[in-house]
């Protein structure tokens, strides 16, 4: 059996604090709104079914408790000590948090990292950047320079684009003048950069900086086009860039996970997860890992995921990847497909070697 050791979550965010009624845990527990008000619940659903199998005994009930004794004995243990015993169960080595995202009602990567003495680092959302140099009262002339200064000072280990929320996922293959971007600055509210040409003078500006570049894609909340988030509308900005060298990391990827992986072959400098999509499918996630390993190359794969304000998306995220691809490295070792020291390599790369080595994280965290 292929044993999948600690994990690199190359993307997530961080923790509520709050204890959670029932309508404030399912307005957490995926990109909808919460529970419908037509009487629909979000625990009739792949993620929910895999809470009650594979959360509840981690906090000592049976597994398929039902949905409100679950949620009892949630509000029962509290919340730090329900997201202490999640995030710790998830085995997860290394945190890489997108910090751009409500910061002021989650947990900072430091406080994350501390529940099971793991590693943090940071990554900066190039749209919350520049919102917040506009904000400080920076002038739209001044923008370009204080962008970058913020860029280069802040010690992050990568940098991340939503134009997939914002313009779609057409970025262009020249980098714009820092004269357009002032001219587009001009054209947009200030509290929420909506602009393509802003879009992609942020994606170059990481790219230029040498900072990984993450993109969402696919897969989101209801302010995504998604006909607009197919990673192949990347096309001509990752043909463009690849000379830089700078790791282009596409996000999630659901349901163009297959696609992710295409540009993943082709492209030197691109890498992808299935974050997000992993826990949301529940016990059928085995299918989305298998698929998006048809291409990409073994290396090009990294784990994450995307856990955001509840502590069950870290375990779960951790528990369905690692039975995901545990079982396809079993099945092919069983079948004389590759060998045992095969699925090991193959599991460390995707656990965490990849991301070790995309954002040059250095050696394994070790707790004191």
């Amino acid at each position: 059996m292929t044993v999948i050791g600690p994990l690199v979550d190359h993307h997530c965010h961080g923790l509520v604090t709050d204890d959670l009624d029932r309508a404030g845990f399912e307005a957490l527990m995926n990109e909808a709104d919460g529970p419908s008000p037509l009487g629909t619940t979000l625990f009739d659903s792949m993620l929910g079914l895999a809470i009650r199998r594979w959360c509840a005994p981690v906090l000592d009930l049976e597994p398929h408790v039902p949905a409100d004794d679950y949620l009892a004995r949630r509000r029962e243990l509290g919340a730090d000590e329900v997201n202490r015993r999640l995030v710790r169960a998830a085995g997860i080595d290394t945190f890489v948090v997108d910090t751009g995202l409500v910061p002021e009602r989650l947990t900072t990567p430091g406080e994350l990292a501390a529940l099971c003495g793991a590693g943090s680092h940071e990554v900066l959302r190039l749209e919350a950047v520049a919102e917040a140099a506009l904000a400080a009262g920076t002038r739209h002339v001044d923008v370009p320079d204080e962008v970058v200064v913020r860029l280069r000072s802040a010690g992050a280990v990568g940098a991340k684009s939503i134009a997939a929320y914002r313009v779609g996922l057409s970025l262009p293959p020249r980098r714009p003048t820092d004269a357009q971007l002032v001219a587009a600055l001009a054209e947009t509210d200030p509290r929420r950069l909506a602009h393509p040409v802003v879009s992609a003078w942020l994606a170059w500006t990481a790219v230029d900086l040498g900072m990984p570049l993450q993109l969402h894609v696919g897969y989101g909340d209801s302010d995504v086009d998604l006909a607009d988030c197919d990673p192949l509308r990347l096309t001509a900005f990752l043909r463009a860039t690849e000379e830089r060298g700078v790791p282009v990391l596409l996000l999630h990827n659901y349901p163009f996970h297959r696609h992710a992986a295409y540009l993943a072959q082709v492209f030197d400098h691109v890498f992808l997860d299935v974050g997000l999509a992993t826990h949301n499918t529940g016990a059928l996630s085995v299918a989305l890992v298998r698929e998006s390993l048809e291409l990409a190359p073994f290396g090009k794969l990294l784990f994450s995921t995307d856990a955001f304000g509840l502590a069950e998306l870290y375990h779960l995220g951790a528990v369905l990847f690692r039975r995901g691809l545990g079982d396809l490295l079993d099945t092919l070792v069983d079948d004389g497909e590759l060998s045992t020291a095969d699925a090991d390599h193959v599991a460390a790369l995707v656990g965490h070697v990849n991301a070790r080595r995309v954002y040059g994280l250095g050696e394994p965290h070790v707790a004191g």
